[in-house]
């Protein structure tokens, strides 16, 4: 196999993007120290608000009602939830027959215990019971709590290229957004980023679109998704068994695709940098099963003065979160120019392994195409050097702490503790956080 140079020609990312996102990458460079950063006397303190971005219910492929999902997150402590059903929004007048849904007659059993009869809405249709399926805005009205819980409306949007699935959130999205098709992986995501940023400029409310599950399918390269303009988010973890969040022995896992990402974007493309976020990807609400889509392995935790979904994605659009399967955070110091600081929670007897990982300056740009016996390129991920996202600093213990060297582009850093994963896709699964992208700068 011939070692081959990638050639991605740099983007522009269109005026009205490039307003909304101004500042971004300078806010990063800053990164706000998280538990230091300097407020105002009449601002009130930011604090840290947990949430989960990906969920299915009855209105698409989920198999229970939204208001029950809805409340298993609020009462175990998350902030917020997004409803993320596929190409739809739950805000029209749709019912469902509990005979043949995917929750059957236990999904509607529970849900009259739970929220009484009164609440539940039904009627017949011939000899069939049907339920309506109540809305976003009478679920909030029911559910939310200021201050403490809220539910923010979002959409799946899910389309295709020929065989590779395509799939995008949109948080806080308006109105319905149809998926876009294209003539390849990378227009249909742009094409699918751009609609989102024109409902955005359009309604002037802040809409957060990243990329679902890159290798579900094998859907997604790191070379397309690295080119797409106004798309700053991925799934770096997904708790679907069926996503390859770790790769195989040709594909490569989401993390190496991150730190291949970010490493051309900021060095190469003259582009934002990419974040990662953690998510459930949830549809199985009656089980406990490593093998089904459960609710509970992967979430956000953001940094935020309120509990809005405008503050949230003002919040995430600066890099002032992570991401996690477990671990939580209770101290850090993460700015360009400092000695990166973080200290999880922890439990007794409970330790932590700390990767710092990055790329430096005048790294090897050497990448290799995969090929089948045949000799043909496939769409796979390319194979870059160990250059790219090497681990800069490796240590274990309750605390770790990386001192820059002025050549690194960016460092982030993984967090893996001791303790078993609570509701683990895989029988060793340990708790983990991925921390977002210190950039430091392009390469010289």
């Amino acid at each position: 196999m011939n070692n081959e140079r990638m050639t991605i020609h740099s983007t522009t990312i269109p005026g009205e993007i490039r307003s909304a996102l101004r500042g971004v990458t300078t806010l990063v460079c800053m990164i706000l120290a998280f538990s230091a950063r300097a407020e105002s006397e009449n601002d009130p303190p930011a604090r840290w608000w947990k949430g989960n971005m990906h969920t299915h219910t009855l209105w698409s492929d989920g198999d229970d009602y939204p208001e029950m999902v809805a409340r298993w997150y609020r009462e175990r402590g998350y902030h917020f939830l997004v409803l993320s059903d596929h190409n739809v929004l739950q805000n029209v007048d749709r019912w469902t027959n509990p005979a043949t849904n995917r929750g059957g007659i236990r999904a509607l059993k529970r849900y009259e215990e739970t929220f009484g009869t009164d609440w539940v809405v039904s009627r017949q249709v011939g000899d069939q019971t049907e339920v309506r399926l109540r809305t976003l805005g009478e679920i909030q009205a029911a559910l939310q709590q200021p201050g403490s819980f809220i539910l923010i409306p979002g959409e799946e949007i899910t389309s295709r290229y020929l065989t590779a699935p395509v799939h995008m959130n949109a948080s806080n999205v308006q109105s319905l957004i149809r998926p876009a098709t294209g003539d390849s992986v990378l227009e249909v995501m742009q094409k699918n980023v751009d609609l989102v940023w024109e409902q955005r400029r359009q309604t002037g409310e802040p809409i957060l679109i990243h990329l679902n599950h890159p290798n579900f399918g094998w859907g997604v390269t790191a070379e397309e998704l690295m080119q797409v303009r106004g798309e700053n988010f991925f799934e770096v973890y997904n708790g679907h068994p069926a996503v390859h969040n770790t790769g195989d022995n040709i594909h490569a896992g989401t993390e190496r695709m991150w730190d291949i990402i970010l490493t051309w974007r900021l060095a190469v493309l003259g582009m934002e940098p990419m974040y990662g976020v953690a998510t459930d990807d949830s549809h199985s609400y009656f089980t406990d099963s490593p093998d089904a889509s459960i609710s509970g392995r992967g979430w956000v935790t953001v940094r935020s003065a309120e509990l809005k979904p405008a503050a949230l994605i003002e919040a995430m659009e600066r890099g002032d979160f992570y991401a996690s399967s477990g671990v939580e955070i209770d101290s850090m110091r993460w700015e360009k120019g400092e000695t990166l600081f973080v200290r999880p929670k922890a439990v007794d007897g409970e330790t932590f392994l700390f990767r710092f990982i990055g790329t430096r300056r005048g790294f090897d740009r050497t990448n290799e195409k995969i090929r089948a016996s045949s000799g043909d390129a496939l769409r796979i991920t390319h194979r870059y050097s160990d250059d790219v996202g090497e681990i800069l600093k490796e240590s274990r213990g309750t605390e770790a702490h990386y001192t820059p060297s002025g050549d690194e582009i960016y460092v982030r850093c993984y967090i893996e503790s001791s303790m078993p994963q609570e509701f683990p896709l895989h029988e060793d699964d340990r708790q983990r956080a991925w921390l977002q992208p210190v950039v430091y700068g392009p390469a010289e």
